[in-house]
């Protein structure tokens, strides 16, 4: 038997001590009547006044001395010290703690709030009972869990015993909820739209596939936010939409990529991309502030302060600039043969992947704050034209050596979106399974008339660059392989 089954064995045969003593080792509720936090809070008032209290949490820590002991009791709002004396609780109780109770069990305890002799904020039971009893052990809050691959298995005592973690997701919701304030109050409805869809339109990426029994279709999980239908809602005479929601994209993993990941899209009739240009710099700045306090980050070994002023860069200028190819006029032997002297690795020979990896390779010089702008026409898909060039009205956020978002002045001209989704097609048909898949009901939809809009979306991967973490550290359960014994 091994050392951790044979503390699993003991775990519970302790559990058998607790029954026989008349104690049910998972009881159903508590009858709590002060989280640790309000005790803490109001402690003077509460020890001036001799008021008992009922509290729980789980038993973080546990020293005996002789005839009395003491307890880290933590319950998600705080952590405090509990007294037990055995002249206060009786032999049978004190006995029953000291013989049944180990670190990670979960108790409720009834006592008197009072000062310790050294100076600690306490709690002096008068009785206690088990609320749940662990059966294995936690690991020590000492020495934690080391090894990633664990702590994400086993993210309960990762977060548990890592109270900065705690505040890192506690961060992510008021991310999310700063993002949510601020667009409600400028007037965007927040709406839902489908997860599952017949192709999957709003973004270039390989989809993952299921198949839909009732109607016998083969279907796919969103890749992005309902881009192609919060459209619809402009047409409908929606004049400001936004969703916040879970995305999912069959490709690799980076620190920068995952699989599933929540992002925000928001859709604005009759504004262009110049408009949303300014409003993105305002949300920005407002989540940085609401969020962190302060407009000045460091990450990815660069600083940034989002106050400043948000510069403009040219996409084919700065490839040219840095590579010395001109995207627009090179041909594809040209710009595959820059990308292999500059040691790049890339899949796919076609123009768009050759014109975007050499994109990827020259933002990683760029701290930010800034917006990339005059993107080719061949990767905006779905972005209107500026007259009389070959780039449209695009714009992407960049900090940190990395696009955080990406907006455009909507294409609304159904012909025009047509001929782009015939281009895609065509792509499709070559083997590039990150083109986007054509939606001919969306064309149709605009047949009918859509206003000019500006629609844009970020996602997480923003949350992570601001407080510098790999996106996996950022999501509370990432997906993990099987575990094999």
């Amino acid at each position: 038997m091994s050392a951790l089954d044979e503390i699993r064995q003991d775990r519970l045969r302790k559990r058998d001590i607790l029954v026989a003593a008349g104690m049910n080792p998972y009881a159903a509720a508590s009858e709590r009547t002060h989280s640790l936090e309000t005790v803490l809070s109001g402690f003077d008032t509460l020890v001036d006044d001799d008021t008992t209290v009922t509290v729980a949490g789980r038993v973080m820590a546990l020293r005996r001395h002789g005839g009395s002991a003491f307890a880290d009791l933590y319950d998600g709002t705080a952590r405090m010290q509990i007294f037990f004396a055995r002249d206060e609780l009786g032999l049978k109780l004190f006995e029953l703690l000291n013989d049944a109770i180990d670190p990670g069990d979960f108790i409720e305890v009834t006592g008197v709030p009072f000062v310790t002799k050294r100076g600690a904020e306490a709690v002096a039971a008068q009785t206690w009972h088990v609320l749940t009893k662990a059966i294995q052990n936690i690991p020590t809050e000492h020495f934690g869990i080391k090894d990633d691959d664990e702590r994400y298995r086993n993210r309960h005592l990762d977060l548990l015993l890592n109270p900065e973690r705690q505040e890192l997701f506690r961060k992510k919701a008021a991310f999310w909820h700063a993002t949510r304030s601020f667009l409600t109050e400028r007037g965007f409805l927040e709406v839902e739209t489908p997860t599952l869809e017949v192709t999957t339109g709003g973004a270039e990426a390989r989809p993952f596939r299921t198949h839909h029994h009732d109607f016998d279709m083969d279907v796919y999980l969103r890749i992005s936010i309902g881009e192609l239908w919060q459209k619809r809602l402009m047409a409908a005479g929606f004049p400001k939409t936004f969703e916040i929601g879970r995305a999912y994209r069959n490709e690799g993993s980076s620190p920068e990529h995952l699989q599933e990941f929540t992002n925000l899209e928001f859709y604005w009739a009759y504004a262009d991309y110049r408009a949303g240009m300014q409003v993105v710099q305002e949300l920005y700045r407002h989540i940085a502030q609401e969020v962190f306090g302060t407009t000045t980050f460091t990450t990815r070994g660069f600083t940034f302060d989002l106050a400043d002023e948000w510069y403009e860069i040219d996409y084919v200028e700065e490839i040219k600039r840095q590579t010395g190819i001109n995207v627009t006029t090179a041909t594809e032997v040209e710009m595959s043969a820059r990308a292999a002297q500059l040691g790049i690795e890339f899949d796919g020979e076609n123009r768009e992947r050759l014109t975007d990896t050499l994109w990827k390779y020259c933002r990683k010089q760029i701290a930010g704050p800034a917006f990339l702008i005059n993107h080719p026409l061949i990767v905006g898909p779905l972005a209107k034209q500026v007259p009389g060039t070959q780039v449209v009205q695009m714009f992407q956020p960049i900090i940190a050596g990395s696009e955080v978002g990406r907006g455009y002045s909507e294409l609304n001209d159904p012909i025009d979106q047509a001929e782009r989704f015939k281009v895609q097609q065509k792509l499709l048909e070559s083997g590039d399974e990150e083109a986007m898949m054509p939606d001919w009901e969306f064309v149709e939809m605009l047949e009918h008339g859509m206003p000019p809009t500006c629609g844009f979306g970020f996602g997480e991967r923003l949350f992570a660059f601001l407080v510098d973490k790999p996106l996996r550290e950022t999501q509370l359960f990432p997906l993990m392989k099987p575990k094999h014994d």
